[in-house]
C-alpha cells in the first residue's frame, strides 16, 4: 500500500481503479482522478496547496510534485493542477503548474512555478520550462530552457491518448497481479 498520509485538515482524495505504488507517497491536499497511476518512487507533497491529477493519467518512477504556498504577494500561490490523460514521464519535477489534458512531459522534463501548458502538448525529455512559460496547444517543445520546436503531426496527437491508455491498461494489470514476494 501506498504512503498516503494526511496533512493538517487535508487528506488525499483517490478515485476509483487508481494504481498506487507502495513505495509511492502521497500527502496532504491531493485529488486523484479515476483510473490514474502512480509509479514508484513518486513523491507528491500537497501541504501548501493543492494539486490535482486528473482522470486516466500516469505519473512515473521517480517524479516530484509539488505547489508554492499562498502569500501577500501571491494569494492563491500556484497549485498543481495535471489535466486528463497527461503521461509524465520518469524522473521529472513539477512544481506550482498547470497542465491541460493529452500531454506528454519527457522523462527528467522540469516544470516550474506559474507555468501553463496548453492541451495537445508534447515535451521533450530533460526540458526545463521556466516560471510563467504559456506553451502553446499542438506543438513539440524541447531544450533548457524549453522552446518550440514545430506543430505536432497526426500520429503524435493521436500518440498522446494511447500513451494514456496504454498506462490504464498497465496500471489495470498491476492492480489485478503485483503483490509482495515474500
Amino acid at each position: 500500500m501506498a504512503d498516503i498520509r494526511s496533512y493538517c485538515e487535508y487528506e488525499p482524495v483517490i478515485g476509483e481503479r487508481v494504481y498506487l505504488d507502495p513505495s509511492s507517497v502521497i500527502v496532504g491536499n491531493i485529488t486523484i482522478g479515476d483510473d490514474s497511476s502512480v509509479w514508484p518512487m513518486v513523491a507528491a507533497r500537497g501541504d501548501v496547496n493543492r494539486i490535482t491529477i486528473g482522470k486516466r493519467s500516469n505519473i512515473q518512477d521517480g517524479t516530484v510534485l509539488h505547489v508554492t504556498r499562498k502569500s501577500k504577494a501571491n494569494p492563491d500561490g500556484h497549485p498543481l493542477v495535471i489535466g486528463d490523460e497527461v503521461t509524465v514521464g520518469h524522473h521529472c519535477m513539477l512544481h506550482g503548474c498547470k497542465l491541460g489534458n493529452r500531454i506528454l512531459v519527457g522523462m527528467s522534463a522540469v516544470i516550474m512555478d506559474d507555468v501553463v501548458i496548453e492541451d495537445d502538448v508534447i515535451i521533450g525529455a530533460g526540458s526545463l520550462v521556466p516560471p510563467g512559460k504559456r506553451l502553446e496547444s499542438g506543438y513539440l517543445y524541447v531544450g533548457s530552457p524549453v522552446e518550440k520546436k514545430r506543430r505536432l503531426n497526426s500520429g503524435e496527437e493521436n500518440f498522446l491518448s494511447q500513451s494514456a491508455q496504454n498506462y490504464v491498461d498497465l496500471k489495470d494489470d498491476y492492480l489485478l497481479q503485483v503483490s509482495p514476494v515474500s
